[in-house]
């Protein structure tokens, strides 16, 4: 038997999570939080803390980007694939603040053999922040054992 026959999509997406998770100290050291994860999607959460604005007293777009890149690691990473961006491109709409929980909600666009297309939206409450599109890459492995048929 393996993981697919074993679990449903959405399970296999969670206990991917998880595992990814364990190891994720990055987006654990911001203080991320996964909100929602599924096959193909994610949505992640962080609040925008002094040491995360800049210059100009709004968020540092490096986090932003962190936090987008995250939640589109999270949503191509849902399929127990191990899948890394191969590219990834934002434009920023509006600055966060301080105090922002910004939420960036990771969506699957196309998958398909080695690639995938996915896009992030961040927002702090209705306000859109920035837009993200990433595309990634699978590699060897697997998040999950898989077991022989």
């Amino acid at each position: 038997m393996n993981v697919k026959a074993a679990l449903s999509p959405e399970d296999i997406a969670r206990a991917c999570a998880d595992a990814m998770w364990a190891e994720d100290d990055a987006s654990k050291g911001l203080g991320m939080e996964i909100v929602e994860i599924g096959p193909g999607f994610a949505t992640l959460a962080m609040t925008v803390r002094p040491d995360m604005v800049n210059g100009q007293r709004i968020a540092h777009g490096g986090f932003i980007f962190t936090l987008a890149d995250s939640a589109f690691a999270f949503a191509c990473n849902s399929h127990n694939e191990r899948v890394v961006a191969a590219q990834g491109q934002i434009t920023f709409i509006k600055p966060g603040k301080l105090g922002d929980r910004l939420i960036a909600k990771a969506r699957e666009v196309t998958r398909g053999g080695r690639s995938g297309i996915y896009d992030v939206r961040v927002t702090a409450g209705d306000i859109v922040i920035a837009e993200f599109r990433g595309h990634s890459r699978v590699i060897p492995g697997t998040w999950l054992p898989q077991q022989d048929k």
